[in-house]
């Protein structure tokens, strides 16, 4: 007889007890002697069931040892034991993964939600509590996968996610909650960064900033740190990486990439899956998985950056991924030799993305529907020929209906609009695709499971939804979340964002930062010198829930850092020099609603990366691809017609503060998230450093000269807007790239530091000679 923390255990006098139990906040931590620790909630009903001395959850409540209880077999045992004691609706309720959830949820808008009826602001509950909405998922439909974004802090978060656990494991099976995330280690440009200080996250460059390191090793760092953060804050799958290649410049997806080099995004992709999937020493629980690792969902199959006319397929005017070159089997690449293919232990993300793309006229059956609906694309080719058992998940809204072909949060179900919802369910689960991207409601998939019975009979269906639930449960053992997804708040608060963690995402922004000009080695300027920052206009935007901004004019850096490094001078003929910030040009998305209502256009227009206005002369007339329920015609073309950009106003400011300085040096920094024609500015400045979402005073660290730029371009920079024209969307690296007035080309893999253009391993490696 054992009493510990009051609970009286009872264990026979021949066996020897290797457990002890300790109460660590709301929860219970049970310590296995050699095993597996388990946490569980006293208020969720469970007790505790014992084995030759050991302890295991009694999850489905029926006093004996399940084999999906025992943390001592292969995971892969328990998941077909669990699965096999299912429900239909309890898989069902799997193969849902949540609407975007934000903690506390706000209380409008397409993500907002309620307390007991209420709002956030009038409920007077605590913000880690469960929204109405997210009681009802759990409950209700058993959601057991939710999707993240905002959350209010790490020790909220982890106080929410042992809400969420407590409820979920006191019901049905006890299958806990698998919460996710989309990238949230991001920058805030005008924060400041403080060596020995924490922070509420750590803050990276975005993914191309990572490529432009040409370091791997950097970016497993990056996984490994930002797995640690992800799991105190109770998420144990990313929704990430993208590594689709961007082969089309003009897409609006290329920032989240890790480039157009094929090799270069394999590389990357591999290092930040084993990164974040891989754990180590006691948190190993076997095959490289345990309580360190998040489960990596690569996307999207089979690539989305051909894009026709650089389009995208959120929207239904950029449905399309076209081919021309002939080129689709090479956007797998950093799939096939990257994603599926990791050095450490855990083998292959464990879980697929597919993009929304119809990939036009690729389907050897001939059908074009989107990639999940798509039974060649998903099955003959994913599953059979490259091998891929894990999961499969839609992105998010493609079972929804379209209701306007320019509102991101439309239904995406292209190709299939004529099904109903229930319809494209079924379509999508015979493709060979486990889960639902943004469906909060089973029906939708029960009556897909009907259909199945209908046409092929109930043993059928029961083992097609248990294949499914083998490779969902999968990701969720392997984690150990079914041992212990509990968390210590103060814990978390202190993993999240530490100064470790902190300092080696500022070093991977400075590393990250790509210096294409230095005439007469102007950088770097001494402190003492006095610099000049033009204002920026910032133009109106259009939000993708349909919010609107209005245009402003503002400094585009924190000025407060600047004055750390330089002092700063309202005045251009008072500075020594000049610093231009500026963006990617902005042309919007390559459609124009009203003009396509006016009856005297279709729409569509170019995609434009120089400031100044184009006209697309040498477009291709008709487009390869069209068609919409939407659209009376099907062809895209925009031959002819001329677009402006929303910050024209950069090339401007560029032109008129170099008048203004006269022959004193001009800087401009660009923050890219799109190639850039460099031929408008280029001659009549000093130098160009281009940054992937860094922080302001990474900027200022290097044109300081306190670190030096060693990053490299991932992507070409075009010669001219009729090169963007003419290249191919399918194709990486085809473009004719500028050449500056130094006689440097602009092409993937250049970038200088203060010795001049870099020649390294890395460059030896992944550059064309």
């Amino acid at each position: 007889m054992l009493t510990i923390l009051g609970i009286l255990i009872i264990t026979s006098c021949s066996e020897q007890v290797k457990w002890s139990e300790t109460q660590v906040g709301n929860f219970q931590l049970v310590t296995n002697e050699g095993g597996a620790a388990l946490g569980y909630s006293l208020a969720s009903g469970i007790s505790l069931l014992h084995n030759k001395g050991f302890a295991f959850k009694d999850l489905n409540k029926n006093g004996k040892l399940d084999k999906y209880e025992d943390w001592r077999l292969p995971v892969e045992e328990r998941a077909k034991d669990l699965a096999s004691k299912m429900s239909i609706e309890q898989i069902a309720g799997l193969m849902l993964y949540s609407k975007h959830q934000s903690i506390p949820a706000g209380g409008r808008g397409p993500f907002g939600d309620t307390y007991a009826g209420k709002s956030f602001s009038e409920s007077g509950v605590q913000a880690s509590e469960l929204s109405d909405g997210q009681k009802k998922f759990l409950t209700e439909d058993n959601l057991r996968h939710v999707l993240l974004t905002r959350v209010e802090s790490p020790e909220i978060s982890a106080k929410w996610n042992n809400n969420v656990q407590e409820l979920v494991e006191g019901i049905g099976l006890g299958i806990p909650a698998n919460n996710s995330s989309d990238p949230r280690n991001g920058t805030r440009s005008d924060s400041e960064y403080n060596a020995g200080a924490g922070g509420e996250i750590s803050m990276w460059p975005g993914s191309l900033g990572l490529a432009a390191t040409f370091d791997p090793e950097l970016v497993k760092q990056f996984g490994d740190i930002a797995s640690k953060e992800y799991r105190a804050l109770g998420i144990a799958t990313a929704l990430s990486p993208q590594v689709d290649l961007s082969t089309d410049p003009r897409w609006m997806r290329v920032s989240g990439t890790f480039g157009e080099n094929p090799q270069l995004a394999a590389d990357m992709a591999r290092a930040y899956i084993d990164g974040f999937q891989t754990s180590h020493g006691d948190a190993e629980i076997g095959n490289g998985w345990g309580y360190q690792s998040v489960n990596a969902m690569v996307k999207h199959w089979p690539g989305g950056g051909s894009g026709e006319g650089g389009r995208d397929a959120h929207y239904g005017y950029g449905k399309y991924a076209v081919y021309p070159g002939n080129n689709f089997e090479q956007h797998f690449f950093p799939f096939i030799h990257g994603a599926f293919d990791l050095k450490d232990g855990t083998g292959q993300a464990s879980a697929v993305m597919p993009y929304y793309t119809i990939s036009f006229n690729q389907d050897s059956n001939g059908e074009n529907v989107g990639n999940s609906y798509n039974k060649y694309i998903i099955t003959d080719l994913l599953r059979n020929k490259y091998g891929y058992n894990g999961v499969l998940c839609t992105d998010w809204n493609v079972t929804a209906d379209e209701t306007a072909i320019d509102v991101f949060m439309s239904g995406k179900s292209w190709g299939v609009e004529g099904l109903s919802v229930d319809e494209r369910h079924y379509k999508i689960l015979m493709a060979g695709v486990d889960q639902f991207g943004g469906n909060n409601d089973a029906g939708p998939v029960l009556a897909a499971y009907e259909m199945g019975v209908k046409e092929h009979g109930e043993q059928f269906m029961r083992d097609r939804f248990e294949v499914s639930a083998v490779r969902l449960l999968t990701n969720i053992f392997q984690v150990g979340l079914f041992e212990n997804p509990y968390l210590d708040p103060e814990r978390s608060s202190k993993v999240v964002g530490s100064p470790e963690f902190m300092k080696a995402g500022y070093d991977a922004q400075l590393k990250s930062v790509v210096m294409l000009k230095n005439k007469g080695n102007v950088i770097p300027f001494k402190r003492d010198l006095t610099v000049y920052i033009p204002k920026r206009y910032f133009p109106p935007r259009r939000m993708f829930t349909g919010m609107e901004t209005e245009g402003r004019m503002d400094y585009p850096v924190n000025v407060k850092i600047v004055e750390k490094y330089f002092k700063v001078s309202e005045k251009p003929e008072d500075a020594d020099f000049a610093i231009v910030f500026v963006e990617s040009p902005d042309s919007g998305g390559g459609y124009n609603i009203a003009d396509a209502k006016s009856g005297e256009g279709n729409g569509y227009f170019p995609i434009n990366l120089q400031y100044g206005p184009y006209t697309a002369d040498l477009a291709r007339d008709p487009s390869m691809a069209g068609g919409d329920p939407l659209e009376l015609m099907t062809n895209r073309s925009y031959k002819g017609k001329s677009v402006n950009t929303a910050n024209y106003k950069d090339l401007e400011s560029i032109l008129a503060t170099k008048k203004a300085m006269k022959n004193k040096p001009v800087i401009v920094s660009i923050n890219m998230s799109n190639p850039t024609v460099m031929a408008e500015f280029e001659q009549s400045v000093d130098g160009i450093l281009v940054n992937f979402s860094v922080q302001n005073q990474a900027l200022m660290d290097i044109i300081a000269g306190e670190a030096e730029p060693s990053g490299l371009l991932p992507l070409q920079m075009p010669a001219s807007m009729d090169e963007v024209e003419l290249q191919e969307e399918d194709v990486p690296q085809d473009m004719k790239c500028y050449q500056d007035a130094e006689g440097n080309t602009y092409d993937v893999g250049f970038g200088m530091n203060w010795g001049g253009v870099i020649n390294d391993a890395r460059t030896t490696k992944y550059v064309a000679k």
